[in-house]
């Protein structure tokens, strides 16, 4: 049995194509497995209206949002990232002939490649303090391996005993909510963590020293003479070394 169904472009195109070079219906029929009634309606709208797309294209309801709509809807998204569903809804009707509903606008900025997420999140970074980054960057852009050598990194960290401050996913199915493998236990206060002060440097790893509550200027001073002087002076005794830190307020000290 041939196919009865409407046709792609290019089958289309072969149908034209094996009448034009001579064959007839029959023929064009075996040749191409299509059935006669096919062949017959193909190459007809062909010759009268000189058709050669596929009804497939065009079935379906007619789009609401235009291309011109989409860059519309575009540009109000990308001027506020954060604005809801029915935010960039209702924007987007303000002044247009047609009013679209929330699920044409989500169907639409789907179809655009957009999709709602939560942000990634990154240090606050000030103006001043891009300043400083470029400054730094450009002024070490041609440091080599060997000039990396001489520099000691330092940092403070904390560490939660009980859970992670990161969002924890898990994979379960409906009903196994309450499994004792899908569960993260909690306790009182947060169960506490460890705040650590540590350095290290292309050759070794440093001290690790533990804070008790805070890293203020008063401790810092402390740990950099207890800490960084004594260390720097083994590791560089010839005094060509870097120590670097970065920009924390209690570093200032």
């Amino acid at each position: 049995m041939g196919k009865k169904g409407d046709l792609s472009n290019f089958e289309r195109g072969m149908v034209v194509g094996a009448r034009r070079a001579g064959l007839s219906i029959s023929q064009s029929a075996q040749l191409l497995e299509f059935s006669h009634i096919t062949i017959s309606r193909v190459y007809k709208e062909w010759c009268e209206k000189g058709k050669t797309f596929s009804m497939r294209q065009s079935c379906g309801r007619k789009c609401l949002v235009d291309a011109r709509g989409q860059r519309r809807m575009g540009r109000l998204t990308q001027a506020d990232r954060r604005a809801t569903l029915t935010e960039i809804n209702t924007r987007y009707n303000r002044g247009m002939q047609q009013s679209i509903c929330e699920a044409t606008t989500r169907t639409t900025l789907r179809r655009m490649g957009y999709n709602s997420r939560r942000p990634n999140q990154v240090p606050l970074i000030s103006t001043a303090n891009r300043k400083k980054r470029l400054q730094f960057a450009r002024a070490h852009q041609n440091w080599t391996v060997e000039d990396w050598k001489n520099v000691a990194w330092s940092d403070e960290s904390r560490f939660l005993l009980r859970h992670s401050d990161g969002r924890v996913r898990i994979w379960r199915k409906q009903n196994e909510n309450m499994d004792p493998s899908c569960l993260v236990t909690t306790v009182q206060a947060g169960g506490g963590g460890v705040m650590v002060w540590g350095m290290f440097s292309w050759h070794t790893l440093g001290p690790l020293v533990p804070i008790g509550h805070r890293l203020n200027a008063t401790a810092y001073l402390s740990i950099f003479s207890d800490q960084v002087h004594p260390f720097m002076t083994t590791m560089y005794p010839s005094s060509d070394d870097y120590f670097q830190q970065d920009n924390a307020p209690c570093h200032k000290a």
